[in-house]
């Protein structure tokens, strides 16, 4: 191997250490230590601290905090201690967690600060999207020739950097010729991880090849190329110092788990007996229970933990029924909004983008298009105007000192009356044709179209899609009309907008892709294939698509091609989904700390304060994924904690649709449940501080203050409700299948990913399973399961589990 390819291949192998990190306006929550999932979770988070510096396990406070209020049961935890060595009651084991914890020393300002505050600045410049009036020159030749370009007209860089190599290898060889081939890794890895915010986004973009990187492309060795030369003119360390010495004094004997994760594994425990147990009754009953009359409608939802909530209270108001699939719909599209500068991947990221679907007028509309785009762009250089007025001060002064008190009227309302303002935009909203009344999504496949994705869908790819959406989600009957309802939240002047959006659509509203599924699933010759493959269909089955405002609770209904034979279906269907909006804001209101009985309005005015630092609460909470049929939860409160999957093994005897469960949205929910693990544990690191002191740059990220790492993960507001008091309980994610566990143990036997995210303990699995009582059996590791006791409390810790069979 070249020494070329050499550097290459060392350079994306210590890259693994770093997490992806994607940009904000399509903010895609994931494990920041994704790179490490090979390795047991204790060892990955030591080995994660000593790279990252960031803590891998909830402080001594917390846990005191969790057993104090019987979030983690006193017995299950003294199990858990005698079970891992630890003869011990959880006063002595916290004392002694408590002498291990450390302040992190205060460091004074290094050569490598000043390396990374000009590598940071010429970074931030070069990935712009869109913000800077001025762009970086050169941008379009790459970011080591773009850096090159500038770097000698740069006052704060030593004289040395004018002998910067032509190309980025050649650099990048220079630095390491005092070194041996062996200390490169150690090398790279020292590097890539010093601000690995940036790195994250570089290693992201990179791979994605998006627009962007398209036209100004940066890549890793070209990011270690400059900064190597900084390092070099700076006199700053090229190799690491000898890591200090990890302290383990309270690690048990014989290499047993350490005791912060022994209180962990507890704590989990501890929610997993009442999950568990409050769905094993439910089991039994299901087992006996015939099948129902045809209800009036049903809803798809996403499986997202805050579809949980509405999904009850739409339940309760009438003869509906609920199921939850992943928000993207299952169609891995790139989506061309109408009258949009971008395209997005509407998707989650362990997929890539396989159509391109545009919207476009529809036949009904097409004549109105000059007079639609009027309003639109009147609409757009109003919230042009808005947005330079939040970005710069002087244009602000300017703008209201000329357009006199009626702008600032407009100023103070929006401050001092969000509830009043939220009326007058929807209001406005109202006069302005939606897209979804005036544009139709293409997914009529056109092979003569230009695009680098083939547009739109076959008809075989149509009916695919549909069967495969059923399927999955065991469906057997059809009620008149079958609502696909994506999500989106609505919140203002917030630059993590998008991480409340659909996580299963990269971040991007889910109401696009509920369209598609819906328009696909009208088509008269996909119904007659899908009846063909033995989904029983009736003839007066309407679909039609929603979307879910996770602030507000409002369900928006896309009617516009319903027939007048099911309008009064379509008018009591908004009634109620009127009174479950009221039943869920509230809802969500007491969890935010406001009055309960003004729900709805509380909701819509912290989706209008430009102040509001927590309009929602997000997925903070989120710690169980149920996969199994909705009646196995109907009528349990499940907190909006838990992620639903509908799901009948009874229709999948191959345990094909379980399998593409377990490796699409059970890897996604993983990784939405680590990212929001760690932001709580360690949120200077692993998240991205408060909202208060953000500072955008580039429109692809946050920083803390005027300069730094990019920041990573998920702000303090969205995880803590005081400044001292958590909101989300730090825990990795707790699944529960209703499934055979023969049926289970195949599918992780021919999936060895998976299994080894079970055998790593980076989450957890329990099966109730009909086939055995009804009982439930936890995973263990190596395919190895024991029985489950349900209640509260915990047998004899000197007793022998039962073993399940397979």
């Amino acid at each position: 191997m070249s020494t070329e390819s050499s550097i290459h291949a060392s350079i994306e192998s210590t890259a693994e250490s770093v997490g992806a990190v994607w940009p904000l306006h399509s903010f895609v929550t994931a494990n920041p230590l994704a790179g490490f999932e090979d390795q047991p979770f204790h060892e990955a988070v030591e080995d994660a601290q000593q790279l990252l510096g960031g803590d891998g396990y909830p402080s001594v406070e917390v846990f005191r905090r969790a057993v104090g209020t019987g979030r983690i049961d006193r017995d299950v935890l003294q199990n858990e201690l005698t079970t891992h060595g630890y003869n011990i009651d959880p006063e002595t084991a916290l004392d002694r967690m408590a002498d291990t914890e450390t302040d992190r020393p205060t460091e004074s300002v290094t050569t490598m600060d000043r390396v990374d505050a000009v590598l940071t600045k010429w970074l931030a410049a070069f990935l712009d999207q869109g913000q800077a009036k001025w762009s970086m020159p050169n941008r379009e030749q790459g970011f080591y020739a773009a850096f090159r370009a500038v770097a000698a007209h740069d006052s704060e860089i030593p004289a040395g950097v004018k002998e910067i190599p032509d190309k980025p290898i050649e650099a990048i060889q220079h630095c390491l010729d005092e070194y041996a081939f062996g200390r490169w890794n150690d090398i790279f890895e020292y590097h890539l991880t010093a601000l690995p915010g940036w790195t994250g986004f570089i290693k992201q973009r990179a791979s994605k090849n998006d627009a962007w990187q398209s036209s100004y492309p940066i890549t890793l060795h070209g990011y270690l190329a400059a900064r190597l030369t900084l390092v070099h003119c700076f006199d700053a360390p090229v190799v690491p110092s000898n890591a200090s010495e990890h302290d383990e004094s309270w690690a048990a004997p014989d290499g047993a788990l350490p005791l912060p994760e022994v209180w962990l594994t507890a704590w989990e425990a501890s929610y997993r007996n009442e999950l568990v147990g409050s769905l094993t009754n439910r089991s039994e009953a299901l087992a006996e229970q015939s099948k129902t009359e045809r209800p009036d409608a049903q809803f798809v939802f996403c499986i997202d933990t805050r579809s949980e909530i509405i999904r009850r209270h739409i339940e309760a108001t009438g003869n509906y029924e609920t199921h939850g699939y992943a928000g993207f719909f299952g169609i891995p599209m790139r989506y061309d909004g109408y009258g949009s500068d971008v395209t997005v991947d509407a998707c989650p990221p362990i997929l890539d983008a396989t159509h391109h679907i545009a919207d476009q007028p529809t036949e009904q509309e097409a004549g109105n298009k000059d007079e639609y785009d009027r309003w639109q762009s009147a609409l757009g250089a109003g919230k042009a105007t808005i947005r330079r007025l939040e970005s710069n001060a002087a244009t602000a002064f300017s703008f209201v000192e000329s357009t006199g008190i009626g702008y600032g009227a407009g100023l103070a309302a929006r401050t001092l009356l969000p509830g009043r303002v939220y009326d007058l935009l929807d209001r406005t909203d109202e006069t302005v044709p939606d897209d979804d009344e005036f544009c139709e999504p293409s997914v009529d496949h056109d092979p003569d179209a230009t695009h680098n994705l083939p547009s739109g869908l076959t008809l075989e790819q149509k009916v695919d899609y549909a069967a495969t959406a059923f399927d999955l989600m065991g469906w057997e009957q059809f009620a008149r009309v079958v609502v696909f309802a994506g999500h989106a939240s609505q919140t203002a002047n917030n630059p993590f907008d998008s991480s409340l959006d659909c996580g299963a659509c990269a971040g991007n509203p889910g109401g696009p892709s509920a369209r598609v599924l819906a328009t696909i699933a009208n088509e008269d010759a996909v119904k007659a294939q899908l009846r063909e493959r033995g989904f029983d269909i009736p003839d007066d089955t309407v679909f039609i698509a929603g979307e879910h405002n996770t602030t507000t609770d409002e369900v928006e209904l896309y009617t516009g091609d319903v027939p007048e034979s099911h309008q009064t279906d379509i008018d009591q269907l908004r009634t109620d989904l009127g009174t479950a909006r009221a039943g869920a804001a509230s809802e969500r209101a007491g969890d935010m700390g406001a009055k309960t009985e003004s729900g709805v309005r509380e909701t819509e005015r912290r989706a209008a304060d430009w102040a509001e630092t927590r309009p929602e609460w997000g997925l903070a909470g989120n710690a169980g994924f149920v996969i199994g049929p909705r009646e196995l939860t109907d009528g349990v409160d499940l907190d909006g904690r838990s992620f639903l999957h509908s799901y009948d093994w009874r229709t999948d005897s191959e345990g094909d649709a379980l399998e593409a469960i377990l490796t699409g949205p059970m890897v996604v929910t993983q990784w939405i449940n680590t990212q929001y693990y760690f932001a709580t544990i360690d949120n200077a690191t692993y998240g991205s501080g408060s909202k208060v002191t953000h500072n955008p740059v580039g429109n692809i990220g946050v920083y803390q203050g005027n300069g730094g790492d990019l920041m990573s993960g998920l702000p303090l507001q969205s995880l803590m409700s005081a400044d001292n008091e958590l909101y989300h309980q730090p825990l990795r994610l707790s699944t529960v299948i209703h499934a055979p566990v023969k049926l289970i143990n195949q599918i992780l036997s021919e999936n060895q990913q998976l299994q080894e995210l079970l055998d790593n303990n980076w989450l957890s699995l329990t099966a109730i399973d009909p086939q055995q009582d009804h009982r439930a059996f936890h995973y263990e590791s190596d395919l190895e399961w024991t029985q489950l006791e349900t209640q509260t409390t915990t047998p004899d810790p000197t007793a022998t589990p039962s073993a399940c069979s397979d």
